[in-house]
């Protein structure tokens, strides 16, 4: 197979309408997935379906990398799914760092070199800070952070560097907080909204830098198609909020009020040691975007959430 396009990650929010939209287009999609069943009935009309984990370093998944137009790598285990335990935060680690470095390896190896290899990464790769004011806007220069989501950051890129080594264009995707009502913080915040119990969470001081999942998806698709596209990119809008602001902005598109904040310690019953990044935050803009002209569909934060509240997305 020639000129088709990887993606791994493709039955999460985001990767689900990837495909689609790279299928609609006429593109060849060749879907990664644990669950190839899971897969096909996600995703109907790919080109292909191959069995493919992190832990895997070789198998028939590595004939697919040669000769491909794209890998687009954006599997993970999701971070705040669950209560944090020392098995849990390796499990998450190791979901990261292993599938990267065994895509990037068979990515080397190929005879044919994919055109362009985009890797997820996330916005804690600048660590996590309690207020909006305590830090100036993060760019792409901006250094690392010393904790444990920017150190899952900061390796899970490393691994992908040979293949810019070898002469891939490569993209690490620090994506933020993808807004959509199928997954992700805001699913978890309109459930109490909509009995009235909605609020911020923690602090509410902390800086939410988000992006609606169509601006995350054309980011992807930029990135894919323009060659000028390479290196970190902050895959944010333009208008980081507060978690007090971002609240009230729901309750207000919902007619929902927004006085009943969720203290740490309820998050911390959840989530464990987790709760300390989820009442923390970063305040990213997208440098790289704007210098580059990019026009994002929503850069209001009620305009979007009216739209993921009214498609159902």
């Amino acid at each position: 197979m020639q000129g088709h396009i990887v993606i791994t990650g493709a039955t999460g929010v985001i990767g689900v309408e990837l495909a689609e939209r790279l299928i609609n287009r006429g593109a060849r999609v060749v879907v990664f997935a644990r669950s190839v069943k899971s897969a096909e009935e996600k995703i109907p009309g790919a080109a292909g379906y191959v069995k493919w984990d992190s832990d895997m370093e070789s198998g028939e998944w590595t004939g697919y990398i040669s000769g491909a137009r794209a890998v687009i790598h954006l599997a993970g285990k999701p971070l705040l799914e669950s209560r944090w335990s020392p098995e849990h935060k390796a499990e998450c680690y190791d979901s990261r760092i292993l599938g990267t470095r065994h895509l990037t390896a068979a990515i080397v190896s190929a005879p044919e070199k994919p055109g362009v290899f985009i890797s997820a990464s996330a916005i804690g790769y600048y660590g996590s800070f309690d207020s909006c004011k305590d830090t100036e806007d993060l760019l792409e220069s901006a250094p690392g952070g010393s904790d444990f989501l920017a150190k899952i950051c900061i390796d899970w890129e490393e691994e992908a560097l040979p293949a810019a080594d070898c002469g891939v264009r490569l993209v690490l995707l620090r994506t933020g907080i993808v807004l959509s009502t199928r997954g992700g913080m805001l699913q978890k915040m309109i459930t109490p909204f909509s009995v009235f119990l909605g609020g911020p969470v923690g602090t509410g001081r902390q800086c939410i830098s988000w992006i609606h999942l169509d601006d995350e998806l054309a980011c992807i698709l930029e990135a894919l198609d323009n060659p000028e596209y390479k290196g970190a990119i902050n895959a944010v809008s333009p208008k980081p909020i507060s978690m007090r602001d971002f609240a009230t902005v729901l309750g207000s598109v919902l007619g929902r009020p927004s006085i009943l904040p969720v203290p740490k310690l309820a998050v911390q019953l959840l989530l464990g040691e987790g709760a300390d990044y989820a009442v923390r935050g970063q305040k990213v803009k997208p440098g790289f975007l704007e210098k580059q002209g990019f026009i994002f569909r929503y850069t209001k934060l009620s305009d979007a959430i009216r739209e993921l509240v009214s498609s159902k997305r």
